[in-house]
This record gives C-alpha cells, sequence and structure tokens, in this order.
C-alpha cells in the first residue's frame, strides 16, 4: 500500500504512531518502526534534552529502521528549553519531526538545513494552510475525536479530512479516532496519506504504561472521555475519571486555572500511567477506545490493519461496482 506518505517519508506502511507524552518511549517506537510503521519518541517525556539523546541511542539499539522525534511547542510560564531539545534530536541525525502545539517556523529552518522533513500537526484547515505555506514538509490533520488538544472549532474528521484534502498540496495524515483497516479505508478514500494513531498504540504489547489503563482502555467506550479546559479556550480530551470530573465542574462553577492547576499537573497523570491507578491524575485517551478490544503486538496490529483496509478497498468495494463500473445496490422492497 504505498502513498505520498510512505513515499517521502520511506516507510512500508502508511501507518504513523504519534507522539504522546508519558508514552512515546524507544521501545513502542522501535516495535512500531520495526513493524513497517513510523513511530515518533516524545521529546518532552524526557526530562532533559541529554536524556532525550540517550532515548534516541536506545530506540537505534532496537531497531535499524527509520523513525522520528515530537516536539509539542506549548506555551509556559517557564517554557523547557526547546532550542536545547531542537540541538538534541539534531546531533542524533534523526530524520523526522512531527510538530505540534505552538507555529513551528522557529524551528523549521533549523531542521531543514539539517536534511531533517517535518510533519506538523493541525487541527483546522487554515492552520495547515498555514502551515503548509512555510515550507513543512507533511501534516498530521486532527479531528475533534482525537485524544489530547483537539482544537476549538469541533469539526469531526468525516468533514474536516476531506476540507484538507481539497485545501491542501503537501501529503496529510488523519488522526483523530482511527483503530483498524476501516479507518485507514476511510481516511485514504476522504484524501489522506495515512493515518496516525495514539491511543490504539497506547494498547499494544510494547506500550510501557500499566496494564490497568490498557485494561480500561479495552472496557471503555466511545462515551467515556471528558472534555477539560472549554472555558479557558485550551480544550483536551482525556479519561473519563473523578479528577476529569472535578475540573470540569470546577470550571463550569466559574473556577480559574490556578484553582485547578494542583489536580492536572502532569507529573499525576504520568503516575496514572506508571501505577495503574486511574484516578490518580488526568490522562490522555481518545473517543476511538470504544473501537478496542485487545491488546495485541505492534507488528500484529499493523499487519491487521492494512490487510483489512485492503480486503475493503480492493474486495468489498469492488464487489459494489457492475459489470460497466457503475454502483450496484440490492435492494429489498416491501
Amino acid at each position: 500500500m504505498r502513498t505520498r506518505f510512505t513515499e517521502l517519508f520511506g516507510v512500508e506502511h502508511p501507518v504513523v504512531q504519534g507522539g504522546m507524552q508519558w508514552v512515546g518511549r524507544a521501545p513502542l517506537v522501535a516495535a512500531v518502526a520495526n513493524a513497517g510503521g513510523l513511530g515518533f519518541i516524545t521529546a518532552l517525556t524526557q526530562p532533559t534534552p541529554g536524556a532525550l539523546r540517550a532515548e534516541i541511542r536506545r530506540c537505534r539499539e532496537l531497531t535499524d529502521r527509520p523513525f522520528g522525534v515530537n516536539l509539542t511547542i506549548l506555551p509556559a510560564i517557564s517554557p523547557p528549553p526547546y532550542d536545547e531539545y531542537r540541538q538534541a534530536i539534531i546531533d542524533e541525525r534523526v530524520s523526522f519531526v512531527e510538530t505540534a502545539g505552538s507555529n513551528p517556523v522557529e524551528h523549521l529552518r533549523h531542521f531543514h538545513d539539517h536534511g531533517i522533513k517535518v510533519i506538523h500537526k493541525c487541527t483546522s484547515v487554515r492552520h495547515a494552510l498555514k502551515a503548509q505555506a512555510i515550507g513543512v514538509d507533511a501534516l498530521s490533520i486532527d479531528g475533534f475525536e482525537c485524544a489530547g488538544h483537539p482544537g476549538e472549532d469541533d469539526i469531526p474528521g468525516l468533514v474536516l479530512l476531506p476540507a484538507a484534502a481539497d485545501a491542501l498540496d503537501i501529503p496529510f495524515i488523519a488522526s483523530g479516532g482511527f483503530a483498524d483497516g476501516r479507518g485507514l479505508a476511510a481516511a485514504l478514500a476522504l484524501g489522506a496519506d495515512g493515518i496516525n494513531m495514539g491511543t490504539r498504540f497506547m494498547c499494544t504489547q510494547e506500550s510501557g504504561i500499566h496494564q490497568n489503563v490498557k485494561d480500561r482502555i479495552v472496557a471503555a467506550g466511545e462515551r467515556d472521555t471528558r472534555l477539560i479546559f472549554r472555558e479557558l479556550r485550551n480544550t483536551a480530551r482525556v479519561a473519563d475519571n473523578e479528577v476529569s470530573q472535578t475540573v470540569v465542574e470546577k470550571l463550569r462553577a466559574g473556577a480559574r486555572f490556578e484553582d485547578i492547576r494542583d489536580l492536572v499537573a502532569g507529573a499525576r497523570g504520568a503516575k496514572v500511567y506508571e501505577t495503574g491507578d486511574l484516578d490518580h491524575g488526568i490522562w490522555t485517551v481518545g473517543m476511538v477506545q470504544g473501537l478496542i478490544q485487545d491488546v495485541p503486538t505492534c507488528a500484529e496490529l499493523i499487519i491487521r490493519i492494512v490487510r483489512e483496509a485492503e480486503e475493503i478497498i480492493t474486495a468489498r468495494l469492488a464487489g459494489m461496482t457492475g459489470p460497466h463500473g457503475s454502483v450496484t445496490h440490492d435492494i429489498v422492497t416491501q
């Protein structure tokens, strides 16, 4: 299955494991790469730029295939040393970077000067067009279904993806709501060049998060997420638990960020993944958990997705066409 994305990034399958805070570590990324997909180490999961260098080298010990690093750029009172993380990526000769959050223009020239291709994540067509204009190599278009930050427009993938396909010239992958071959086939039909999955890759054998979290994802339905920070116009989709319910209630009652800061601290969310205490803090998960029924290896998952998509495209859809290429319908009337 070849697309503009697989050709540009030199990977076997149009399936991407995007950056995930506290999740995107070397064993998972290498497993995705070895299975023919494209995985991304999450830079800011590592406490220092030096730790990121070590994690990149660790990944290279586990795979000889291409992988990348995610660098999410967000406004903060005390921002991390983004320039130093960027330099670690450059010095370790990483081939691909996924940027997200703020405009990546400050970092783009440095990456391109060293031959590094950049995928930028966007939640709207207007932002995607701006990213294309500044010269990113590809885009990841996030629909409202996604885990993490879906933006403030609330446009689901079924509308957002074809709108992006109509507007963009560069390759893009579809993010938010993808877990199986049906999703891959749909994304390709809507104009994308592949799919990006987060929650689905959380629930794999090589994912380093606690088994309790994986079991919760398998058991949960598509309605078991919460949108927090809506009142702050920084919407995030997270698991529905005691902490996220409290945050929603407090903000609806007029609380300020300072009033909930301790509840949403990243360190608390990291502890969920480490200890399996599902109500210890905020943790990110997408609506697509309602489609996840098992915990396979990354290789099993990617092979399954590609085979199912190929079957849908070549057999099911082809079987709907008549002898002259027209779509046939078997309609039962009463």
